[in-house]
């Protein structure tokens, strides 16, 4: 793969799933970007800038068709990451608008924390939906048979509903990558009540995009750098998400004029412009660049890499399935797949892989709440393979396994 043809025979990076590795399209857009137009965009009229501001402007065209949503309906923010995108739109969420706020059990720590603080920043309950084993929200039925923990004077025996509900979910795991495969259902359930959807996308988005394509979620958050692009947030929001929002985080690159008391937002005066709202601040010029580059080089993924990283999956899976004292989380094979082995500190097995070119991670995952609490599970070893992984990677994981 001439992609990733800098790894060396001996490394194997099973860690896609916090950060995946970079393609080298993607690292010479960067490169470029600081050797031959490094500029600020949307503030200079000299043709480094224009030219800047021609490939942030594609990056938003592009992230757009891949998920096939229009731009009438949609625009493309630029953040930090998925939990600060979160916590941006929750924060700037009219109080008045929401009576409750619903997440579900198998979440990272980014929505999960981030409900938690909104329900107690604005004294609302809060709701933890059980998930399915295959990733389905439970959503019929009441709070007792389908919520896992409820808040702020809730019982069992209340329906669930979403009216004036902030709902966040994630469309993917990432401790298993169990899918949210209801998602329209979901989406379409919190609309009609009347709530509004917030989908956590940060695990989908590599090798899981098509269940966004055309979904009618309020906003999508993502991180950039979970799908082959450098360290950014993104944020796809659609366009009547925007008068439901109060604006406190405010600053340079979002206003058009300033006087002494009050200040007029780009947004307000030009459409194109809306995007601004959540980019307070000089932007990641560079980062946003290479992003392009990345969303147009996943675009491009042949069935053949697809379906080499589904044989890798699918061989490593059987591998550990077949060894009585591994213990998986989750009955599905998936890029991203946890275990623990009886009577083995799953801390130490990831060292002892790591001393043999074997990258993975190991702990919770940030998702302490379901896989701790809820499951009971000790810390696990996690392996998220991608575009990056060579068969050769998964002989080399079961031999060095085998002798472990």
């Amino acid at each position: 793969m001439d992609d990733f043809d800098y790894l060396g025979e001996k490394a194997v990076y099973l860690d896609a799933a916090c950060q995946s590795l970079r393609p080298k399209c993607v690292v010479e857009a960067l490169e470029n970007y600081y050797y031959k137009h490094n500029s600020c965009g949307e503030r200079v009229k000299y043709p480094w800038g224009e030219k800047t501001d021609e490939m942030v402007e594609e990056a938003r065209r592009r992230t757009l068709k891949l998920l096939k949503l229009k731009g009438k309906d949609y625009f493309v923010s630029f953040t930090l990451n998925t939990t600060y995108g979160i916590n941006l739109i929750l924060n700037e969420v009219k109080p008045e608008l929401v009576k409750k706020v619903v997440t579900s059990e198998i979440e990272h720590n980014s929505p999960f924390l981030a409900t938690m603080a909104m329900s107690e920043r604005l004294g609302v309950p809060r709701i933890v939906l059980k998930r399915e084993e295959n990733g389905d929200l439970m959503m019929e039925g009441k709070l007792g048979e389908v919520a896992r923990t409820w808040s702020g004077g809730l019982n069992e025996d209340d329906e669930m509903d979403f009216r004036g509900a902030v709902v966040v979910v994630n469309v993917a795991a990432n401790f298993d990558g169990r899918r949210l495969g209801n998602l329209k259902e979901v989406v379409k359930r919190v609309h009609k009540d009347g709530g509004m959807i917030i989908l956590d996308a940060a695990q989908a988005m590599a090798h899981h995009y098509e269940i966004l394509e055309k979904t009618e979620a309020d906003a999508i958050c993502f991180s950039a750098h979970k799908m082959y692009a450098p360290s950014l947030g993104v944020i796809v929001a659609r366009r009547d998400l925007v008068p439901k929002l109060r604006l406190t985080f405010v600053g340079g690159g979002m206003v058009d004029d300033v006087f002494e008391d009050r200040y007029m937002l780009s947004a307000e005066g030009n459409k194109d412009h809306v995007h601004t709202i959540f980019e307070a601040g000089l932007q990641a010029w560079g980062e946003i660049c290479a992003f392009s580059e990345a969303v147009d080089w996943l675009g491009r993924r042949s069935k053949a890499d697809k379906q080499r990283l589904l044989d890798c999956t699918r061989e490593l899976d059987e591998f550990l399935r077949a060894k009585e004292k591994v213990k998986m989380v989750g009955k599905e094979a998936n890029p991203t797949m946890s275990f623990y082995v009886e009577g083995m500190d799953s801390h130490l097995l990831g060292a002892a892989l790591g001393k043999e070119g074997v990258m993975a991670r190991t702990g919770y995952f940030c998702a302490h709440y379901y896989l701790d609490k809820v499951l009971g599970l000790p810390p696990l070893v996690r392996f998220s393979l991608s575009y990056a992984t060579r068969k050769e990677d998964i002989e080399r994981v079961k031999e060095v396994l085998g002798r472990i």
